[in-house]
């Protein structure tokens, strides 16, 4: 324990616990930030234990007040980098433009009479329009390398392109024909003044139209590459924006193109509902049968849902490698892959074993892992009619019910309506409503006891279950080779395409489709879509409002986020003004500062004692002035030598008390005990 003594207020942990402790020791604890009452006496004989003296028990306080301070320093730091990295986590969502893209105001590329024209419309306008968006200047992407199809439709026709006029089999005359519109348009929200594109333009009708390929592909030694451009303008409710590469055959006409024409690859966005699937399906050829089985690739793990209700651009892409291997990108980011041999449903290769089906379960052939003891006896005091439920026969009616009158009774305001027909609606009788004489009561009506679980039940009686000694499992039928079995490790070999076609329903319009890419070539197709899609990126990027605009129209369609957007700001600030702005006050320092000495010092008055010598001295002032005037009147001489005297007598009194202050701090001080038990 610890006594703070002198007027520099040094701080003495004397080892004996025994002896009696000044009062201002828990102050002294609490000023060097070990907390006042019992936690400064806890720390002073922690560090008394601990065989310090006190120069180190003050440095040890000290280096804890500075590491708590440091603590709640560290603690401002988190939060601030906590704030920052939800802020960056905020502006990472904005897409980066990773293509080189030359951008210009609409303004540096208007002449004068065109300049003029303008301003002479904006003053016409009851208000100022929104400064304009910077564009990016459209090119036409140019195939680089060899391919087997290209179209970005930037002609603005539909060469090469051929409407399907077929009528679907074995449906409505009504609905049965193709009759759907197609044109070659701008988007209507078009941040790209030329790019064109096919766009869907009817909804509930049936839509097909295809182009022939350069030359057939043939699936040998090279991937197949396949990308195109979706913008679902206004968004998609139920229907499909997916491509068919149709199969090589003599046979085929396009104008006569139609669900049930033969093709090889089926790949693209498709939904309805909340279904959202991105397909790739192709019709793999039995080697033995010579008949044709759509394969299904397995669904991708990534969330699509993005990508049909963002109403921007995306670009898909399907790559298939000899290796059998596939990959599935929208946007040049892979959602699914996969092997041709494992990853489709169902698997290319059937089975080499199948269950027989002329194999029959035996009569006698027992399933049954757990049959009823046939041995077991129903006790003699099982009792099957005893009830469930019994009246309480301990329940007693409650003071005051009201027997006669009922828990309900008829409104006694209620009127008959005026257009009631006794003949045809009956005899009218007035809705029942709660008795107000029972609101005060416990109860109305006929009192009945309660009921409760009779103690005496056990219900119908079973044998227990015991394991059946002839059990036998669960029969299988057994297994044979497969008649229809086949072993095809190339599937990747598919039956050549010679054509790209559209065959679609939907309940939604304006489905925009440009840049059509066919090759075998990875960098090729990079390149196209640089130059296609990595425009209207880059142009949808520079036309999207700032962050702030961007998170208030967030809040705006999902209110919700305005807790998120609070808790984010709001809460680090106000936890760092708690933690660094509170606290417990620092006392005013002392006229001394505290003296690393083990020195005994004489005691500093507490500030009762203080205040109490403060209002004696006032007293003694207000006193003073009136017997140095009597004083005065007879001679000043005489009162000045007074003066002097009282002031001598002050300052020895304080000596005294002084020094028999620093003589009572040694006697009780170990070193003086000691010595005293040596003589």
């Amino acid at each position: 324990m610890g006594v703070r003594v002198g007027k520099t207020n040094s701080l003495i942990c004397f080892p004996d616990l025994s002896l009696p402790v000044h009062p201002v020791i828990p102050a002294l604890s609490h000023r060097m930030g070990v907390g006042g009452g019992d936690q400064g006496w806890a720390k002073c004989e922690e560090y008394q234990h601990s065989g310090k003296d006190n120069k180190q028990i003050a440095g040890g306080l000290l280096h804890e007040r500075a590491a708590t301070m440091d603590l709640k320093a560290q603690l401002c730091v988190l939060l601030l980098v906590l704030g920052l990295c939800v802020t960056l986590q905020v502006s990472a969502q904005e897409e980066d433009v990773d293509v080189d893209v030359d951008v210009e105001d609409d303004i540096g590329d208007l002449g004068d009479d065109e300049l003029l024209d303008g301003q002479a419309e904006e003053e016409e306008k009851p208000a100022p329009a929104p400064a304009a968006a910077p564009t990016v200047t459209y090119k036409a992407p140019e195939p680089r390398g060899e391919h087997f199809f290209a179209e970005s439709f930037d002609k603005g026709t539909l060469d090469g392109w051929v409407v399907s006029r077929a009528k679907k089999e074995d449906i409505d005359e009504e609905i049965a024909k193709y009759d759907g519109k197609w044109e070659v348009e701008e988007m209507k929200d078009t941040k790209l003044p030329g790019d064109k594109g096919l766009v869907l333009k009817s909804r509930a009708k049936h839509h097909a139209i295809s182009a022939l390929l350069l030359r057939p592909f043939t699936f040998d030694t090279k991937p197949l590459i396949v990308q195109y451009e979706v913008n679902f303008q206004n968004g998609i409710d139920c229907g499909g924006a997916y491509v068919k590469l149709l199969s090589q055959s003599p046979d085929l006409s396009l104008a006569q193109f139609v669900d049930k024409t033969p093709y090889t690859i089926m790949f693209g966005p498709d939904k309805c509902g909340e279904d959202y699937k991105l397909h790739f399906i192709f019709r793999h050829k039995n080697p033995k049968t010579g008949e044709y089985e759509e394969k299904h690739a397995k669904k991708p793990e990534s969330d699509l849902r993005t990508y049909y209700t963002d109403k921007k651009t995306h670009l898909y892409t399907l790559v298939l490698n000899p290796d059998n291997s596939f990959e599935i990108l929208v946007d040049q980011t892979v959602v699914n892959s996969g092997s041709l041999l494992n990853d489709m449903t169902p698997p290319v290769n059937p089975p080499a074993e199948i269950e027989d089906p002329d194999d029959h379960k035996p009569e006698d052939w027992d399933e049954r892992p757990k049959i009823q003891d046939p041995d077991a006896v129903k006790p003699d005091d099982w009792d099957e009619d005893a009830p469930a439920k019994i009246p309480d026969e301990d329940a007693v009616k409650p003071d005051g019910w009201l027997d006669d009158e009922p828990e309900y009774i008829a409104d006694p305001d209620a009127i008959k309506p005026e257009d009631w027909d006794e003949d045809m609606d009956g005899e009218w009788e007035a809705p029942q409503v709660p008795n107000p004489a029972c609101e005060s009561a416990p109860g109305c009506g006929k009192w009945e006891r309660p009921m409760i679980d009779n103690p005496n039940y056990k219900g119908k009686w079973k044998p227990p279950m015991i394991d059946n000694p002839n059990y036998q499992g669960v029969w299988k039928p057994r297994k044979i080779p497969n008649p229809d079995f086949f072993e095809d490790l190339h599937p990747f070999r598919m039956t050549p395409v010679s054509a790209v076609g559209l065959e679609l329903w939907s309940m939604s319009s304006d489905i925009f489709f440009d840049n059509f890419f066919i090759t075998y070539d990875r960098n090729t197709a990079e390149l196209w879509a640089d130059e296609g899609w990595g425009l209207k990126k880059a142009a949808e990027g520079a036309a999207e409002p700032g962050l702030m605009n961007q998170m208030i129209s967030a809040a705006e369609e999902k209110p919700w986020l305005w807790v998120v957007y609070v808790l984010t700001v709001a809460l680090p600030l106000v936890l760092i003004i708690v933690f660094c702005c509170t606290g417990k006050k620092k006392p005013a320092p002392s006229a001394a500062e505290y003296k690393k000495t083990d020195e005994p010092q004489p005691d500093v008055k507490d500030d009762a004692e203080e205040e109490e010598e403060k209002d004696e001295q006032e007293e003694a002032k207000a006193e003073e002035p009136e017997e140095n005037k009597d004083d005065a009147e007879d001679s000043p001489a005489e009162a000045a030598e007074e003066d002097e005297e009282a002031e001598k007598q002050e300052e020895a009194e304080d000596q005294s008390d002084e020094k028999q202050e620093e003589e009572e701090v040694l006697r009780r001080s170990p070193r003086s005990k000691g010595r005293a038990r040596k003589e």
